[in-house]
């Protein structure tokens, strides 16, 4: 068995199981964070398993920085992200240590091991013009909504006003108000009932954040909370946004129902609903606001992660300039 192959229960060293129900018990993880330390331990395992002679995470005396290294290296070679190696370092380190703390090993094959430098990448964003054309769109607007609940597959009819109502509802919040696109489709009807201005978001972290509504988010919500049913919600599913079979909406057919409401607009580029979060604070920043104001608004927790947007502003800027200034094409 190749050593990317998942292993099952019965594979896992014991070790790793100690250490994923430390993760879980005592430190109260969730299972998604569990889960991934699991993956990629397992991977590390599987890897050392090809070894000769053979490792075990179970007999962590036997490793050394060798080991870590020949498996960054086949990372490497399977050309995996540098984000992705560094969290499965990340994920190596905390083994470890849990290991040295319970007495359970003496030495730490990670120490010394540095993350591969990560890409410094500017995030994709949709000019002011690209966003308005996608959400007032004259193929977005939804048609008269019916009386029935809709039939199918989730997703299946494209066309269907109750679902487009659905998911320009959903982009006017990402857009407008800057959310994560898992923190839209975690929201509850409860969540957005009665007068509002703002939203109570949990962003990542369990950190809760106060999110700005805009008229268009309000006017959208107020329709799509009054035709929410037409969609047969599941007995006691609170959850706001709903697919076609009335549970909480996926994350990748959300995915798919924003790209096509790009498509739908005439837009030539692919849209991922990131990329409205990312549109949120490049245009805020173009407008003149301030950088902290936009780091709170988005909810991230160092100033240095909204500081990539304004990067993104000055190229948009540039290449304004370029496309507008004379002197731009001199040679």
């Amino acid at each position: 068995m190749s050593w990317t192959s998942a292993s099952t229960d019965a594979t896992m060293p014991a070790l790793v199981r100690r250490f994923l129900e430390h993760l879980a018990v005592e430190k109260n993880r969730s299972p998604a964070t569990v889960a991934a330390y699991g993956a990629d331990l397992l991977q590390f395992h599987a890897f050392l398993a090809t070894r000769r002679p053979p490792r075990s995470l179970d007999a962590p005396e036997a490793l050394d920085r060798l080991q870590v290294q020949g498996f960054v290296a086949e990372l490497h070679r399977q050309r995996q992200a540098k984000s992705s190696m560094g969290r499965k370092l990340s994920s190596l380190r905390a083994f470890f240590a849990f290991l040295l703390r319970k007495g359970l090993a003496t030495t730490d094959p990670t120490v010394g091991i540095a993350n591969p430098k990560a890409e410094k990448r500017t995030p994709r964003a949709l000019n002011a013009d690209a966003m308005q054309v996608l959400l007032d769109s004259p193929g977005n607007a939804p048609a008269r909504i019916p009386d029935a609940p809709a039939d199918g597959a989730d997703g299946e009819d494209s066309g269907d006003a109750v679902l487009t109502l659905r998911d320009l509802t959903l982009a006017e919040l990402l857009y407008g108000s800057g959310l994560r696109i898992s923190e839209a489709l975690s929201l509850n009807v409860q969540d957005v009932a009665g007068p509002r201005l703002t939203l109570k978001v949990l962003g990542k972290g369990g950190k809760e954040r106060l999110a700005h509504l805009t008229p268009p988010a309000r006017a959208l919500l107020d329709a799509w909370l009054a035709a929410r049913h037409i969609l047969a919600p599941q007995p006691a599913e609170a959850a706001l946004f709903l697919g076609r079979r009335g549970k909480r909406l996926h994350r990748s057919e959300a995915a798919r129902r924003i790209a096509g409401l790009a498509r739908a607009a005439g837009l030539p580029q692919h849209v991922h609903p990131h990329m409205l979060r990312h549109s949120f604070a490049s245009h805020l920043l173009q407008g003149g606001a301030d950088l902290r104001a936009v780091q709170e608004l988005l909810g991230h927790a160092r100033l240095t992660t909204t500081q990539r947007y304004t990067h993104l502003s000055l190229q948009q800027l540039a290449a304004t300039y370029d496309a507008a200034h004379p002197r731009s094409r001199v040679k």
